[in-house]
């Protein structure tokens, strides 16, 4: 089976870093750390959830939880006073912010209770060991055990079905995923409708139709997202446009500007320069 998520981690990386692990008390605000997203696990509560300035809960987390906010999301987390919430959080700093694919794909936030996902046991009771103890190498650690749990995560959401639309669900799609991830894997290849509903083993008709439903776009227009994204990841490398262009599957400059322009509204120089 190909595997689906090699290609968007192996280009597009998400490091995780670790900011809490002990008792919450009362009011507690936690703001995103610029561009980057958040992943909670809470492992005894209860705690209400707001988001923004939201004057109601969001959400009441009454059993042990892991909360994933992909994007930057203020929220603030309310427990009782005096015995609080017990939690382990880590930023989660994805490659190109909120743009990078997986980040992009998800949904705002995504609660999980922690015994709908049998297969983070081990995980789990190998990173609340090491959160609640002083070994050597804790937190390096303990960053590493969050971005594998980031990635069974994300397993559990296409096999279960809870991505709803997008690249997630695509992937999520016994035939859909081989095309996307041929795609992925092979960005500069002129691909063709028949050549990606041959990879999914699919009519070209029933192919495209399942496509639009799953991912909300046609293959050709995700195709130029992807590859559109792996310039910027290049150009933010400080690689040369004309290199950039070939590899991502573009003939020429002009060719990848006018795509670059199609997906962001501005040229591959004028969003450059908007990162300075």
């Amino acid at each position: 089976m190909a595997d689906r998520l090699e290609a968007l981690f192996e280009r597009f990386s998400v490091r995780a870093q670790v900011f809490q692990a002990g008792v919450l008390c009362g009011i507690n605000d936690l703001a995103p750390d610029g561009d980057s997203g958040q992943l909670h696990l809470i492992q005894r509560g209860p705690v209400a959830v707001y988001h923004g300035d939201g004057a109601t809960p969001a959400l009441q987390v009454e059993q042990p939880s892991l909360l994933l906010y992909p994007r930057p999301l203020p929220h603030r987390f309310v427990s009782d006073p005096h015995t609080g919430a017990q939690l382990t959080c880590a930023h989660l700093r994805f490659d190109g912010g909120s743009a990078h694919p997986i980040a992009a794909a998800l949904p705002d936030y995504a609660c999980l209770p922690l015994e709908q996902v049998p297969a983070l046991q081990g995980t789990l009771a190998l990173l609340f060991e090491e959160a609640f103890d002083q070994r050597c190498g804790r937190r390096a650690l303990l960053d590493r055990l969050f971005e594998v749990v980031l990635i069974q995560v994300l397993r559990h959401l296409m096999d279960h079905g809870q991505t709803q639309a997008g690249m997630l669900a695509g992937l999520g799609h016994p035939r859909l995923r081989l095309a996307l991830v041929a795609m992925h894997e092979a960005p500069a290849r002129e691909w063709t409708l028949d050549a990606l509903a041959a990879t999914a083993g699919m009519s070209r008709s029933v192919f495209a139709n399942s496509f639009r439903e799953a991912v909300g776009s046609t293959p050709g227009a995700y195709l130029q997202q992807w590859r559109v994204a792996l310039a910027q990841r290049a150009l933010r490398q400080g690689r040369p446009l004309k290199r950039v262009a070939e590899d991502v599957g573009y003939g020429s400059e002009s060719t990848l500007s006018r795509a670059f322009k199609a997906q962001l509204g501005v040229s591959p120089r004028e969003w450059k320069q908007g990162l300075a």
